[in-house]
């Protein structure tokens, strides 16, 4: 039962408390190219949920071996390694069976290589010291996370389309302040995950 406790509270902590874009401002690379349209933000949030959970799968037991090897100055490009191959095969399954949220997501989908979100899950849940199942779970947490920061802020933006902005606030100045009221919307759940279970 503690156990269990214990993941849920990773879990609600990594969407809610500790969310990656909107807390440790991680990803924000897709977090403003991709939310345009919810539909691309949610196929963006769910290639990036699979490739951050099979990273951690990946990665777990290879961190063990650098680390017994006394090889850990070499994790960040090995993990890094990790996750292009997985973005390729990603890229591989979308082009083959979803190829028009393949051509939506464009030069982004590629760019998951580089998206510090899924390389900061990875090293994150080893300076936390997370055992496999809680390494997991941060993992799926940040990626729906993710997940619920893209559509928030593609729900904004779809709305911001439809009004009369002015000139001066157009495009990238009133996309930042959207953003920032988004990030700020998440500071009311601080404290309350670990009241639930702490």
């Amino acid at each position: 039962m503690e156990m269990t406790k214990g993941l849920i509270s990773i879990v609600l902590t990594a969407i809610l408390t500790n969310n990656y874009i909107l807390a440790k401002f991680l990803g924000i690379c897709p977090f403003l190219g991709v939310s345009k349209k919810t539909n691309t933000a949610v196929g963006m949030s769910a290639a990036v949920i699979f490739v951050m959970a099979i990273a951690t799968a990946v990665t777990y037991p290879i961190n063990t071996l650098l680390v017994s090897k006394n090889l850990e100055y070499l994790q960040t490009i090995v993990f890094i390694l990790v996750i292009a191959a997985l973005v390729q095969l990603v890229e591989i399954i979308l082009k083959k069976y979803i190829p028009a949220l393949y051509s939506a997501l464009g030069i982004y989908l590629p760019l998951i290589t580089t998206n510090c979100a899924v390389l900061g899950v990875v090293l994150l849940n080893i300076d936390n010291g997370y055992n496999f199942a809680q390494s997991m779970f941060n993992s799926v947490g940040a990626g729906l996370g993710f997940m619920l920061a893209m559509v928030m802020f593609s729900g904004v933006r779809e709305r911001m389309e439809a009004n009369d902005i002015p000139k001066f606030m157009q495009g990238l100045p009133i996309t930042l302040v959207a953003a920032s009221l988004t990030s700020v919307s998440f500071l009311g759940f601080t404290g309350m995950v670990e009241n639930i279970f702490g």
